[in-house]
């Protein structure tokens, strides 16, 4: 196989992954990145026919990468792409069998996540209310304030933020509904603060920025446009900078201290994972870790004989 059939491997593998699997962007580029890393692999290693390919291959290719000093984390998420790439390639008949699948996966280093405490949380919130004040109700404070409340609120990633229209909100139920990953919906309860932060911004400060560019988007721009995520992160960034410690604290964190906080106030694990939209169980448990962690602090520092 040359060059020119690997590329129309990997493109009809893009409209998989773009079409019928329906990822984002980010998530695609992250797939075809890591299959064009392996078949240049396959190229220095003589390899030119995909049906060639054997576990062996993936395996050196891995190794290569760890050599080079790559993270256990990326060659776990390495391992994951060319698995499914593995288990498509046997579904279109480009391989006989799914070589892929006895792959195991390295298993990364699982880090905490970086959380806020509730006062610091309440503080961060009262900050940006204490800003509308001061800026008269600008609109552009009325935005930042709706979007770091509702964030918080919600527990919604930035992407699902920066999606939201106008038919996605439910008031009287005091509910947003989001298209998180996969192209799955899920409605979310968020609290009277984010409600009446998002109602001012609705009201009060969209009118004035909204143009015939605007269509439904709730979150927009200073030009109208409907507001993109570096936007968000930016504005959560200053929003966290003034609080001590958490200088380097973006919109992921605000997402990490919602569901933390939800755990630590009685909320199930099952409720949580539901809200935070994780396909696996999993995936939310690491949560328990950090309130676990976070009592234990408490009990070190209050506790005489700790």
């Amino acid at each position: 196989m040359s060059n020119s059939e690997f590329a129309e491997v990997i493109d009809a593998f893009e409209k998989n992954l773009r079409t019928e699997r329906h990822l984002s962007d980010h998530t695609i580029r992250a797939y075809l990145g890591d299959l064009e890393s392996l078949t240049a692999h396959l190229g220095a290693l003589g390899i030119t026919d995909i049906s060639k390919l054997e576990l062996s291959h993936i395996r050196s290719w891995l190794a290569n990468m760890q050599v080079k000093g790559g993270a256990r984390t990326s060659l776990s998420r390495r391992a994951v792409s060319i698995r499914l790439f593995t288990k498509w390639a046997k579904k279109k008949g480009y391989t006989e069998t799914d070589v892929g699948v006895q792959l195991v996966t390295p298993k990364p280093h699982r880090t905490l996540p970086e959380v806020l405490d509730i006062p610091s949380a309440t503080l961060a919130m009262d900050a940006l209310a204490l800003r509308v004040s001061e800026e008269e109700d600008s609109p552009m404070s009325l935005r930042d304030c709706a979007m770091v409340e509702v964030l918080y609120a919600s527990g919604a990633r930035v992407s699902e933020l920066c999606g939201l229209d106008f038919d996605s909100i439910d008031y009287e139920r005091q509910t947003i509904r989001v298209l998180g990953k996969g192209n799955k919906e899920r409605t979310i309860p968020i609290g009277n603060p984010a409600m009446k932060a998002l109602n001012a911004w609705v009201k009060d400060g969209r009118p004035h920025v909204a143009t015939n560019i605007s269509t439904n988007a709730v979150f927009l721009g200073a030009r109208g446009k409907r507001i993109d995520q570096r936007t968000v992160r930016t504005v959560v960034y200053e929003a966290l900078s003034a609080l001590e410690g958490f200088e380097r604290m973006g919109p992921h964190a605000l997402r990490h201290s919602a569901a933390t906080h939800l755990l630590e106030g009685g909320a199930d694990l099952r409720t949580v994972q539901e809200i935070l939209g994780h396909a696996s169980l999993a995936t939310t448990q690491i949560y328990t870790h950090v309130s676990t962690q976070r009592l234990q602090q408490a009990f070190k520092q209050a506790h005489p004989r700790a």
